[in-house]
């Protein structure tokens, strides 16, 4: 892998690339055949829901970079064995297309080939979205660095939120064992692990103590809502006027700056309306992907509680926790 200290590595879930946080040469690192891994087990001991199911749209009509067979098959077994009926989304959305649906699942949607920039959704989409969650819908958003933080700002500011165009790094609260300063580490040691229905769970087994997230973006949330994966002080975005494609990661242009990700967070929830929001700056937490390699990230690496948060977070969605 390259040293953590100078470079930065972004998941986009169909590669990455290690991008310059510092004037020293970056080595890239390729994860375009990672695939999901066989091993995860989406087995559900008690499921929370065995007669009742709520309907779960999974969205892979805005370019996705994840889709229901690909990247987020693993979340999309889980969650179906703790009894929730996903289907795949393939239109734009509106009124009628969201009817009838409890929760919404958008993951790293991009603009046209030539254009991933460029807003996922029209003026019009974004809309429906924003007034079916205030008409008592649930929204799971997960955006990641550009292009997609860029793809969903439409959307994102629908809803108040703020996403950062660029990508996230601490120096401090990262993963020890991975040496790697782009795994973000939350935990209730470190206090980045807010407290949260989401991180309680409805006992004890269910309480989330340490979650890994890998790169991503940050996040801010309007009034009242709860950063859950609040960043810390020592967090740093590194901001761009636009995405690197991983040829071109040796000549990071001069506007990538460093500026400090302090009050921001890569996990918020909060009320819309009547209905509820999550909005995740980082995708990768919630797959479980291995590398040819056998490098392992997602819900499959072992030691973090990403797993049952993926759970938990459907759990609040889905009004089991209040």
């Amino acid at each position: 892998m390259c040293t953590p200290r100078v470079c930065v590595l972004l998941f986009t879930l169909i590669g990455c690339v290690c991008l310059s946080v510092a004037s020293t040469p970056v080595s890239n690192l390729s994860y375009a055949q990672a695939v999901a891994d066989r091993n995860f087990s989406a087995r559900v001991s008690r499921p929370a829901y065995e007669r009742r199911h709520p309907k779960v749209l999974f969205d892979e009509a805005h370019n996705n970079a994840v889709t229901v067979d690909g990247a987020y098959r693993p979340f999309v077994d889980l969650i179906s064995t703790d009894g929730y009926q996903v289907l795949p989304n393939g239109r734009e959305f509106s009124k009628k297309a969201l009817s009838g649906f409890d929760i919404l699942v958008i993951a790293n949607p991009s603009g046209p080939q030539n254009q991933p920039e460029a807003s996922a959704f029209t003026e019009e989409e974004s809309n429906a979205v924003k007034n079916w969650v205030d008409a008592g819908g649930s929204l799971l958003l997960i955006i990641s660095h550009l292009p997609f933080s860029a793809a969903a700002d439409l959307l994102a500011k629908r809803l108040n939120v703020d996403i950062t165009k660029g990508h996230t790094f601490d120096r401090s609260n990262y993963d020890r064992e991975s040496a790697d300063e782009t795994q973000l580490l939350f935990t209730r040691t470190n206090h980045l692990l807010q407290d949260h229905a989401i991180t309680r769970g409805r006992t004890a087994s269910e309480g989330i103590n340490k979650i890994v997230t890998f790169s991503g973006t940050s996040l801010k949330g309007p009034d009242g809502s709860v950063p859950f994966l609040a960043l810390a002080d020592t967090a740093m975005d590194v901001r761009a006027a636009a995405a690197l494609k991983p040829s071109s990661a040796e000549d990071a242009p001069p506007d990538h700056k460093q500026v400090s990700a302090a009050g921001r967070a890569q996990g918020i929830a909060m009320e819309s309306g009547k209905g509820r929001v999550v909005i995740l700056g980082e995708a990768a937490m919630l797959t479980a992907q291995i590398t040819p390699q056998g490098f392992r990230f997602g819900m499959n690496l072992p030691g973090f509680d990403n797993r049952q948060l993926a759970l938990n977070i459907m759990h609040w969605l889905s009004r089991l926790l209040k």
